[in-house]
């Protein structure tokens, strides 16, 4: 029993252990598990597996089709005797039994189905990849802003010591007399006022977690253990084409479809070539009739047989005009997705290009916010020693302080939004995770 209660003490230590452990999550992280869980990227691949059933390639569409018919009957009275093929006033039961075959040995709608079933395939799966990039996308855009907010609450509790440690030093000096009660009253204010940033600055930080954690479908129950990955390498090329832009791509094969379509269009004015082949049989009884003498079945079977073989030529000669109506009309459906993929290109290139900007104001204003971090870290060191000497107050150390805090946020949060650029960029590009 003490060995039982032993062992479960120690489980209970283990599991407490593992949930007070940070868990760390980088980006890549998040978005393999995101694609993993994503219901959006799994019904897309099951639409992927749906067009490559549905595709039938060009043999295929020439392959023979083969239908068996039978079918029994009864006729009464004036009817058609099967073996005289004379009418006569008898009821009879007739037994028909026919197999047909049909092979297409020229068929240009078929080639054109089976090119635009193919095309079809590819469109699906540029929609997945269209999805997985946008995706992606909103996983970086949360990331990032939640890192934002990690990093800041980093700064505050970092500076929160020093508060800590001034407000315990001003009590005491309150203690000797060496400092007003004015002082300390400042100290207590300053301090509660930190506390309140610290503490809407930790609960917008859950938030953010959470909806991070929602985007990729997982629960979990330590969020408040989860620690983002700062340091996140790029490891993305540098070329400057778009043409894997999922977007992009899509676009394309859309036109191409369109051009399928009026090549579908066009064949109905072309000639069609078919081969057949047809066997049948068929069994007669006379019912009315006692002194009739009804043939065996199997001999009938035999003997009735007939079998036709031959080739069917189609040539369309006149339709109304139908066809040619619906074929300008995809000719302009064609240019139409033609001219998407110019926007399409251009949308791309803008975004990109409104990026590359983002990312060259950031470099350029980083110089200047690390040159404000800088005088913001001398000047609270000043502001330190002139504190501890009673030369400025408490609200006049506060604001030096705080204006050290958001320096030293500005700065680090423009060197993360660089590389939040360069990944937004790459993704823009097409170079998924």
């Amino acid at each position: 029993m003490n060995k039982i209660i032993f062992l479960l003490i120690a489980f209970f230590f283990y599991c407490f252990s593992l949930l007070g452990q940070e868990q760390h999550w980088s980006l890549q992280q998040c978005i393999e598990a995101g694609k993993k869980n994503s219901i959006a990227i799994k019904i897309q691949q099951l639409d992927i597996k749906k067009a490559q059933k549905e595709h039938n390639s060009v043999g295929n569409q020439f392959l023979p089709t083969v239908s068996f018919t039978g079918n029994q009957s009864y006729n009464f009275g004036s009817t058609i005797n099967p073996s005289t093929n004379g009418r006569e006033s008898s009821n009879i039961q007739n037994d028909n039994f026919n197999l047909n075959a049909q092979m297409s040995l020229l068929d240009f709608k078929a080639i054109a189905n089976a090119q635009k079933s193919k095309i079809a395939i590819e469109l699906s799966k540029e929609t997945l990849k269209i999805v997985e990039n946008e995706y992606q996308l909103q996983i970086l855009e949360s990331y990032y802003q939640t890192l934002f907010t990690q990093e800041l609450l980093k700064i505050q509790e970092e500076q929160f010591k020093n508060s800590e440690f001034n407000l315990e030093r001003v009590k005491k000096e309150v203690d000797i007399g060496s400092k007003s009660k004015s002082d300390w009253y400042d100290m207590q204010l300053s301090f509660a006022q930190e506390e309140k940033r610290i503490l809407e600055t930790k609960q917008l930080l859950l938030y953010q977690k959470k909806q991070l954690f929602q985007l990729i479908n997982i629960e979990n129950t330590a969020i408040e253990a989860v620690l983002l990955n700062v340091l996140i390498e790029t490891t993305f090329s540098q070329t400057i084409t778009i043409d894997n832009n999922p977007k992009l791509r899509y676009a394309k094969l859309n036109y191409e479809s369109s051009l399928a379509d009026a090549k579908i269009e066009r064949a109905n004015n072309l000639p069609s070539l078919i081969s057949f082949y047809s066997f049948s049989t068929f069994y007669f009884k006379t019912l009315n009739r006692l002194n009739v003498q009804t043939v065996d079945f199997g001999k009938q079977i035999k003997d009735n047989k007939n079998q036709q073989v031959g080739i069917q030529l189609d040539i369309p000669v006149f339709n109304g005009f139908r066809n040619s109506k619906r074929l300008s009309a995809l000719k302009i459906e064609a240019e139409k997705t033609r001219l998407l993929i110019e926007q399409e290109t251009l949308k791309v290139k803008n975004q990109i290009d409104l990026e590359n900007q983002n990312k060259q104001n950031y470099i350029k204003l980083s110089a200047k916010l690390q040159e404000m971090k800088g005088f913001a870290e001398v000047s609270f060191r000043s502001s330190q020693a002139k504190f501890s000497t009673g030369i400025i107050d408490a609200v006049v150390f506060s604001t030096v302080k705080n204006q050290l805090l958001t320096t030293a946020y500005d700065w680090l949060k423009n060197q993360l939004q660089v590389k939040y650029v360069d990944q937004k960029i790459a993704l823009l590009k097409g170079e998924m995770y």
